[in-house]
């Protein structure tokens, strides 16, 4: 059953692959759903992994508590879903807000993580930046899908597809409002927030387990920033030349085989 009942939230999830082939959790960013996986999952599948991939609460098909949307509360509804599939330890791939969640799960539950993948991060927010959250959170509580739309239109390229623009204007579209507003200001509002710096580097600096972070061009800077907190020898940060916000759904076997060398890697690291 594609439904999982946790708690105050009913996850959506998909689980593909053998039970016993390596598990991989695929999480989604802010204002989507797993359909954002749909171009990756056969491919990880067929390389011999189990492929587990959830709307977050409030997204897709999942239900819409009235709260609980903070990376770190998103993070313990995957603890929840993990065990109810009897998944020990995975490897968890997130995109934009979902790499906040994926790391919230290597830091609080490090035992649960065996590495990450992120994909053009939402933590590590300089000041320019930042600077520019207290109104967008403002707006959001306004009017939550107008100003997640109109948010949205920094994520493309020229060289974005203009599907790529639909299918996620649709999928803010059908967000919850709770899910918008509170989501967003869960990553960079409050004493607990680690999306901005300098609390991004206190917090992602706790992450033990090998790292591969794949930014886009507009964020090239924060890649070298990110390597001065890894702490895994393994990890590694890199600049997708041209690539927009969604950079996995712009160039899918690209990002695959990028993900799958750096996994094939680490494999041949541990049975050194």
């Amino acid at each position: 059953m594609p439904f999982a009942d946790l708690a105050d939230v009913r996850l959506f999830f998909t689980d593909d692959g053998e039970d016993g082939a390596r598990p991989l959790l695929l999480v989604h960013g802010y204002g989507a759903d797993s359909h954002d996986w749909a171009f990756h999952i056969p491919g990880l599948v067929a390389a011999g992994h189990r492929v587990v991939a959830p709307d977050l609460r409030g997204h897709g098909y999942s239900s819409a508590p009235a709260e609980g949307y903070r990376p770190r509360e998103l993070a313990s509804d995957l603890v929840a879903l993990l065990d109810h599939l009897g998944i020990d330890r995975v490897t968890a791939i997130g995109h934009s807000m979902g790499t906040m969640v994926v790391s919230a799960l290597a830091v609080e539950h490090p035992a649960r993580v065996r590495a990450l993948v992120c994909v053009d991060p939402g933590y590590g927010q300089p000041a320019e930046i930042a600077a520019a959250f207290p109104a967008m959170i403002e707006a959001l509580r306004a009017d939550p899908h107008a100003a997640a739309l109109a948010n949205d239109a920094w994520c493309y390229t020229p060289a974005s597809p203009a599907f790529l623009r639909e299918w996620h204007r649709r999928k803010i579209l059908g967000t919850s409002p709770a899910a918008l507003t509170q989501a967003f200001a869960g990553m960079y509002e409050g004493d607990d927030q680690f999306g901005t710096r300098p609390a991004a580097d206190a917090y992602l600096a706790r992450r033990a387990c090998p790292v591969l972070s794949c930014w886009s061009q507009a964020q090239a800077a924060s890649a070298g920033w990110e390597r001065g907190l890894f702490k895994h020898p393994a990890s590694r940060a890199v600049v997708w030349p041209g690539g927009g916000h969604r950079l996995h759904a712009e160039r899918p076997d690209e990002f695959l085989l990028v993900v799958q060398n750096w996994l094939e890697a680490l494999d041949k690291e541990n049975s050194a």
